[in-house]
């Protein structure tokens, strides 16, 4: 997902426009309800100007007392009532068009990154994601809730009032046509600059966050390394740099309200002077006068709130560039939805036949991997860092598609065969399993929520994870911190067992489990991976040669190549790479 740094092109600018625009079409009735409502508490407006202008008139001009007068005012105060009611419903019909529109966008990006994919998302700033998805939607409320309805509000408004002055008195409607288009056209002129301003930004947004994410979720490397105060420093400048930038588009937003302001308090200045003139020459009678002189501010009102909210756009713009990014990202690896059906009476079979892969065209990661992995089987990958390890993995997962070669699954080619169809079929371990806020129940029934609390159970203690759960102060409904806290890395580890084991998945991709833990948690998770094991095809990644002794096959991978394969005996009197490799491993002191 890159990041322009150049100003956006006008084209650009247009196509998000339109992007917003037909967003709103999921909330016409809300829109159109508060446009309607508006429309009527502008009517409203002209009412109350009429009604104030008798009142007045009656009173200062005429002499009659408060018998006379009564009426108009128990017809005033219903109109009050009226406009205040109106103003309510405006307010609350805009924000749950804005409600609907951010939910239905935050929804599908969610749907849409999920469809994307690890093997994307892997790489992609996690801060840079976070900000698009909470603050980039959030910033297109006042678009739909305000600067939408007011723009339609700006036409109708002043017409209606225009239709109504005009026949009062031509001159005044004569300048109120002359000088209405000068607010529009200034906010325009004004605003193209602070758009620019905006964009940018958003892109500083995003930066920062993603910065700030990525040195959060590595703050103990940096304590290690004596690295947090560069660090901070480094986030402290660009924090400073989007305090200035957010002042720079202040003071362009102050800039334009105050030349609204000054256009729209010059133009009823002008027709106060020329209402004045003409009364005290005696050319105009007092009521249409001030009627016209009530309706004047009104008239402006409308077209300077829409100048206020043209920033609403703006803003809305530049978060939209981030998220329509999202949502036309058609990553080559990501694999479309299949329809191909598997036959299910069958035992497993996933065959590699001359698979490749590579993130870049000309940096192949694997390359002519050619393996089968059969019900019942395990399998261990073993190689040095950066081997392909993990790409191997990932294209086992479906997460992404080889880039030549096929990956058969009982005879079905995997690219065929639906992501949600295939993953029902998979359980995946990773190294560092993710637990979420959430009780223990919620966490273990993740991938199978519909399981019922004896099934529950039996798995947590396959898991070896019964003991300390139920020694837990709420045993299955304990409540859980975000990514397990409270909890040792042996006990996060084995509720990740329990899931598979809950799901009795046929096949399992596992990423060494018992990696960095204490002898005994180490004992208790082998035990448990054990009897995963048994009735279905395991892969494991390796990362402690020792772990791989009870694997079926061995794979040694070396440069994206399978150079290497067997059994652990088979391997080792071989006295190839393995061997070195163990031997290596077992020279290195611990």
């Amino acid at each position: 997902m890159a990041r322009r740094s150049g100003p956006m092109p006008r084209s650009t600018g247009k196509a998000l426009g339109v992007w917003l625009q037909s967003q709103a079409t999921r909330v016409r009735a809300p829109l159109t309800a508060a446009v309607g409502v508006g429309a009527v508490d502008g009517l409203l407006i002209i009412g109350q100007a009429g009604l104030l202008a008798l009142i007045i008139n009656a009173v200062a001009i005429e002499g009659h007392g408060l018998r006379t007068v009564w009426p108009w005012l128990w017809w005033l105060l219903g109109v009050f009532a009226a406009r205040a009611i109106a103003a309510a419903l405006i307010e609350t019909t805009a924000f749950e068009a804005a409600a609907r529109v951010k939910l239905a966008i935050r929804t599908e990006l969610y749907a849409h990154i999920q469809a994307l994919g690890p093997g994307w998302a892997r790489g992609q700033r996690s801060g840079d994601l976070t900000n698009t998805l909470v603050d980039g939607v959030e910033a297109l409320e006042k678009y739909y809730a305000a600067y939408l309805p007011q723009m339609r509000l700006a036409l109708f408004v002043p017409i209606a009032i225009l239709i109504v002055v005009a026949p009062t008195d031509w001159v005044s409607g004569l300048i109120m046509l002359i000088t209405a288009p000068l607010i529009p056209l200034f906010m325009i002129i004004i605003g193209k600059g602070a758009e620019q301003l905006n964009q940018r930004q958003w892109r500083r947004l995003a930066r920062m966050s993603a910065h700030f994410f990525d040195a959060i979720e590595g703050l103990t490397t940096l304590k290690l390394f004596n690295a947090s105060r560069r660090e901070a420093e480094v986030v402290a400048h660009m924090a400073d740099d989007y305090r200035t930038s957010t002042m720079a588009v202040l003071r362009v937003a102050f800039l334009s309200s105050l030349i609204l302001e000054f256009l729209a308090s010059l133009s009823i200045a002008m027709i106060a002077v020329y209402i004045g003139f003409r009364l005290y020459d005696g050319e105009m009678l007092f009521l249409p006068g001030l009627f016209v002189l009530l309706l004047a501010p009104e008239f402006y009102k409308p077209l300077r709130n829409m100048g206020t909210q043209y920033h609403a756009r703006m803003e809305a713009i530049g978060a939209a560039e981030q998220i329509v990014d999202i949502f036309n990202t058609r990553a080559a690896e990501n694999k479309p939805e299949g329809s191909a059906v598997l036959d299910n009476t069958k035992p497993l079979e996933v065959v590699f036949e001359d698979v490749g892969f590579a993130y870049h065209i000309d940096q192949p990661v694997l390359e002519h991997i050619n393996f089968t992995l059969e019900h019942g089987q395990r399998i261990a990958l073993v190689g040095a860092s950066g081997a392909g390890k993990t790409t191997l993995s990932q294209l086992l997962l479906g997460f992404i598609s080889p880039s030549r070669g096929l990956i058969r699954v009982n005879g079905v080619d995997l690219r065929e065969v639906a992501n949600t169809v295939w993953l029902e079929k998979v359980a995946w371990l990773p190294q560092r399993p993710t637990l979420f806020h959430g009780s223990v129940l919620d966490n273990i029934r993740l991938g199978t929520p519909d399981a019922d609390i004896a099934a529950v159970r039996q798995a947590a203690t396959l898991a070896n994870a019964a003991t300390f759960i139920d020694a837990l102060t709420a045993g299955y409904d304990t409540p859980l911190g975000d990514r397990g806290q409270g909890l040792s890395g042996g006990e996060i580890q084995r509720i990740a067992l329990a899931r598979a084991f809950l799901k009795d998945a046929e096949l399992v991709v596992l990423d060494e489990a018992s990696a960095s833990l204490d002898p005994d948690a180490e004992r208790l998770i082998t035990e448990s991976i054990e009897r995963l094991a048994r009735d279905r095809a395991m892969l494991v990644i390796a990362h402690r040669l020792d772990t791989v002794r009870r694997a079926d096959r061995i794979l040694v991978l070396d440069q994206g190549r399978i150079v290497e394969q067997g059994d652990h005996e088979t391997l080792l009197a071989a006295g190839g790479r393995y061997a070195d490799m163990l031997g290596l491993y077992r020279s290195t002191p611990t």
